[in-house]
């Protein structure tokens, strides 16, 4: 068995989304303490997954794709990524009741 050793890169778009979620939380919920858990809460699962980025199943999709897409659930959010040889691509950070097919 190969170790690989994988490297984490995060997509504009993913810091986009975690930022907004980050602010709706904090400023409009006026729970700042909630906010910075959920991202403390998704860096963490985000570096547990990092050991091992391949021994998730992937998400299924209809569309065709280069590279399958992975999921990591934090509380009521996704963290959508993708492996790319030996780069863990972290890609959306989307809320789980939402249709992400169109954003994926």
């Amino acid at each position: 068995m190969f170790d690989t050793e994988y490297i984490l890169q995060y997509l504009p778009l993913f810091e986009q989304d975690l930022a907004s979620v980050r602010d709706y939380i904090s400023t409009v919920l006026q729970n700042p303490e909630a906010a910075l858990g959920l991202v403390e809460e998704t860096e963490k699962a985000i570096h547990q997954r990092l050991d091992n980025p391949l021994a998730f199943e992937p998400y299924w999709s209809s569309k065709e794709r280069e590279y399958p897409y992975y999921r990591i659930y934090v509380k009521n959010y996704i963290v959508w990524y993708v492996v790319i040889g030996n780069i863990m691509e972290i890609r959306r950070f989307v809320y789980n009741k939402r249709d992400f097919s169109m954003l994926l």
